[in-house]
């Protein structure tokens, strides 16, 4: 049985991505290639990794175990190259951070900026996923750390309080639909046009859900790919839309909305960084992870 490092990192996106095309697109591999270099692992341990089906791959018993120990020799790369970075200069770290909408919108502006300025050789790679399938990834080594809400299940990863998020409702501030300077409940605007965040954006499945559970479908006049872009719809008065606080606050276009606070329990969340264990990091990671949330 012999693996190298490119199989390996094959794996683990393919395993991410559940589909071998995908996998192979990110690992720099042409398809064949990278079949054949699964197979190969198949038949050197003699035993099916993945289960292929119509849409894509599933793992295995035996693939989810490989993902386990595929994990543990990247993260003990990490480490050899924190270790090295002293001696040899231009070796680079990479850390790889899960987070849900409301947390990216919270770290993108000024606590990554700070890192990546003051640690020139890390480079951190981003991904915005809902709460549930951060929890998932990290218990199972994909990732090294994440930021998810608290309601997700986190008992069985370490945990760090990150921020208190709170989503709140906003309008053009000439026509907002709603009367009154304080919070509203999110059924009073669940019937007025929406500007929303694009199909799978995990914020905008959060708020589709509620309306779901109080037997209303959204009416969507445009779906976005940032939340800048829907404040700025907003703000000229296409509709409205549920946003992070934080967000509303700092955009370029704040001053010509109305930002009312939401009163539904669900609309206040609190964020925690978690991982399997900060102490089993890599020494990027946990700089990462001490600049996110200090122990």
């Amino acid at each position: 049985m012999r693996f190298d490092l490119v199989d390996l990192r094959l794996f683990l996106f393919v395993a991410e991505s559940g589909n071998i095309t995908s996998g192979a697109t990110r690992a720099g591999l042409a398809l064949a290639s990278a079949s054949a270099r699964i197979k190969g692992m198949e038949d050197g341990l003699g035993v099916t990794l993945l289960e292929r089906q119509r849409r894509g791959v599933t793992l295995t018993p035996a693939g989810h175990a490989l993902v386990h120990h595929a994990q543990s020799v990247q993260n003990q790369i990490e480490r050899m190259a924190g270790d090295l970075g002293q001696y040899a200069k231009g070796l680079r770290a990479q850390v790889r951070l899960l987070s849900n909408t409301a947390a990216a919108a919270e770290l993108t502006p000024d606590i990554l900026s700070a890192f990546l300025s003051r640690h020139a050789h890390v480079d951190v790679v981003l991904e915005e996923r809902p709460s549930h399938a951060i929890v998932e990834a990290i218990a199972s080594g994909a990732a090294d750390l994440g930021i998810a809400a608290a309601w997700a299940g986190l008992s069985h990863l370490e945990q760090r309080p990150f921020r208190i998020d709170r989503l709140v409702v906003i309008a053009a501030r000439k026509r907002r639909p709603f009367t009154g300077r304080g919070a509203v409940m999110f059924e009073a605007i669940a019937s007025q046009p929406f500007v929303g965040l694009s199909t799978g954006s995990p914020l905008q499945e959060h708020v589709i859900r509620h309306a779901a559970r109080l037997g209303r479908h959204l009416n969507f006049r445009v779906r976005l790919a940032s939340l800048e872009a829907v404040c700025q719809l907003v703000a000229d008065g296409i509709g409205v839309a549920v946003v992070p606080e934080g967000a509303a606050r700092r955009s370029a276009h704040a001053a010509r909305l109305h930002i009312a606070p939401l009163k539904d329990a669900w609309a206040t969340r609190r964020l925690m960084l978690c991982a399997r264990t900060f102490d089993g990091l890599s020494p990027h990671a946990k700089l990462l992870a001490n600049a996110l949330a200090p122990a």
